[in-house]
């Protein structure tokens, strides 16, 4: 009886602790998420980039959305795996929101890129940045043009390019499955006949 009752305290010991880490870990989720917001809204106020908060090493590069799906997003700078954490993220070796070139930004299946899996060929998909030499904010519309499923190795939609694309990658297949041997990425070019900022 006595083994009983210690067992049934361990467990339930246990299963309070890994409660009580879900809701800290979703308070911290939700904190991050408010104070990324309020940094992407004084970057376009000030034109500085803002890190969300004092020690972060990143701050908010872009405003991704795809209306078709409900999806907006903060980019953040920097696809490190400390920073997609806390949402997608510019890939440094691409180019710069507004500049001619590939623009990759890279997200995880299980969060910030989940609803990737609901984007089609054709769909429009709105990024909005802080223009430094402009000092305004400017938005590009793009469109989706190509969904691909390739391996880890296959980076050549994450090239640079001459042409301004966009280019969103994320593992594959979606969801909490233990493993991802494959990468999703959408590639979407400026929509309309000029692929100037609007």
């Amino acid at each position: 009886m006595k083994v009983l009752r210690f067992v049934l305290a361990v467990t339930l010991f246990a299963g309070s602790c890994l409660v009580a880490r879900a809701g800290y870990l979703r308070a911290k989720a939700e904190a991050a998420s408010v104070l990324i917001h309020r940094a992407w809204e004084q970057t376009i106020r000030t034109g500085v980039g803002q890190p969300p908060w004092p020690w972060a090493d990143t701050h908010p590069a872009a405003r991704l959305r795809i209306p078709r799906i409900g999806y907006d997003e903060i980019v953040l700078e920097g696809a490190s795996p400390r920073i997609l954490a806390f949402g997608p993220a510019r890939l440094l070796s691409s180019a710069l929101p507004g500049e001619p070139g590939n623009l990759a930004v890279a997200g995880h299946r299980t969060s910030w890129f989940r609803r990737l899996e609901d984007v089609r060929t054709g769909d429009d998909i709105e990024v909005e940045w802080f223009d430094a030499r402009s000092h305004q904010v400017r938005n590009r519309t793009y469109e989706v043009d190509g969904i691909h499923i390739v391996n880890p190795t296959d980076v050549e939609l994450l090239a640079p390019t001459p042409d301004d694309a966009l280019t969103l990658i994320t593992c594959y297949p979606f969801g909490k499955s233990p493993g991802s041997p494959k990468r999703y990425v959408v590639r979407a070019v400026p929509s309309g006949l000029n692929a100037a900022s609007r």
